[in-house]
């Protein structure tokens, strides 16, 4: 694969946004300061690939941070956003839509009885706790080291994602109030999650985690540990909410957990669920879920929830999900193909470096260290995995430009994409580290 023709739009995109937009991006993590580099503008994108303003291809494993499990601009996702769109982009009313998600996810994911649709991953993530608390009248909720659940005030303490790489590990503008409740137990330490109940007994009203944390890279949990979650929540009466926001749909039709076997009182989504249009909903037991108003006292509202277009992007890959199971066959395959790979590649050339993934999803962390939770996330080096990245995207691979994020496989990617990547991969391994 041909090095890059040099980025000279994006160039002069990113001066320009830098003197309307904070710190030249709408997210921090596109900023590219992970790697030490400028943004990329992206101009348009096909099945497996990305292109620059500049012309350049890139295989593409970002895939917009998940949403789109079949690639970019499928057919089928596509022409069910055209058809909406010539009806109207927006009716703040009720739609046909909404209640059609409603049932199909309610009927694929079996601790939802009731869900509610919003519009983000975060507001998902918050109204989810809002009603735990509403529930449980209770306020303290319990948070993982490194797990990241969109940023909300009460939810930005010791938070993953772009609060890693961006060098911030709270955020200013968070009154000391907000997050008083808010207790931090370590990913994978059941211990840690039964000390915090023993010093606030009756107290917590929830315990909110990403069943596989992705976002101080790809943790996986270890054997146990969500049962034991379930079985703390359960005997001291607090709700037990999963962040599927990245696994909902990505690790099958019931998410981490119909995979895991473990089912929660609430969960969150986005991504998969609007195919590649902003998103989010929040569900889970009935007795909880019908105290949202208006049927009851938990206030949540949103002009732009259920949105037409949303619902029909979400539906049509949902649908097309269900009714072609060697998705999951296909992308499993090349996520299998793809992180072994890097292991024995890293492997072969003796590097310290540790790979974790599930299906399709995974990282590499440049670290000895097994990687299991926040701490040991944070014993990989940034600079080499700057470098790696460095390397690859000047090559023509796309991938997360921060050592604290998820790569992602799609339907469109092929056998000849993951050769192409671990050759590219290769190569730099053999470069003295």
């Amino acid at each position: 694969m041909k090095a890059l023709q040099p980025l000279i739009r994006s160039t002069e995109l990113f001066a320009e946004a830098k003197e309307l937009i904070p710190g030249g991006v709408n997210s921090p993590v596109r900023a590219f300061r992970g790697v030490n580099r400028d943004p990329i503008f992206i101009d348009h994108a096909d099945g497996a690939f990305i292109y620059d303003v500049d012309g350049n291809r890139y295989i593409d494993y970002i895939g917009s941070w998940g949403p789109l499990i079949l690639g970019h601009n499928h057919p089928e996702v596509y022409k069910a956003v055209l058809a909406a769109s010539a009806k109207g982009l927006s009716f703040g009313a009720a739609t046909e839509g909404e209640v059609l998600m409603a049932r199909l996810m309610t009927s694929l994911v079996p601790s939802l009885e009731m869900v509610r649709m919003v519009n983000s991953g975060t507001e998902a993530a918050m109204s989810a706790l809002r009603a735990a608390r509403g529930f449980t009248r209770r306020d303290k909720i319990v948070k993982f080291a490194g797990c990241y659940h969109g940023h909300s005030d009460a939810l930005l303490v010791k938070a993953g994602s772009g609060l890693l790489s961006g060098g911030m590990p709270d955020s200013a503008g968070v009154p000391v109030a907000c997050t008083a409740d808010t207790l931090v137990a370590s990913f994978n330490d059941i211990d840690s999650v039964e000390q915090l109940f023993a010093q606030h007994p009756k107290q917590i009203a929830a315990v909110i985690v990403e069943p596989v944390a992705a976002n101080m890279g790809v943790v996986l949990p270890d054997d146990g540990f969500l049962e034991g979650l379930r079985e703390i929540c359960s005997a001291e009466g607090a709700l037990l909410i999963f962040d599927e926001v990245i696994t909902g749909f990505r690790l099958g039709l019931a998410g981490a957990q119909g995979y895991y076997g473990v089912q929660p009182d609430l969960t969150a989504f986005g991504k998969i669920i609007g195919g590649g249009m902003p998103v989010g909903a929040y569900g889970g037991r009935r007795e909880v879920m019908e105290l949202i108003a208006p049927s009851g006292p938990v206030y949540q509202a949103g002009t732009l929830s259920g949105n037409p277009v949303a619902m029909a992007a979400g539906l049509c890959q949902l649908q097309f999900l269900q009714d072609h199971p060697e998705v999951y066959d296909h992308i499993n395959h090349l996520g299998n193909m793809l992180f072994t790979g890097l292991t024995e590649i890293s492997s072969r050339a003796g590097a310290p470096c540790s790979v974790n993934h599930i299906g399709s999803l995974g990282s590499l962390f440049f670290t000895n260290e097994k990687v299991g939770d926040f701490k040991t996330a944070r014993t990989a080096d940034t600079g080499q995995y700057a470098r790696y990245f460095a390397h690859l995207i000047e090559r023509g691979i796309y991938q997360a430009p921060s050592q604290f994020e998820a790569l992602f496989v799609s339907y469109a990617h092929t056998e000849a994409e993951i050769h192409k990547t671990l050759e590219i991969v290769e190569d730099f391994f053999r470069i003295p580290l």
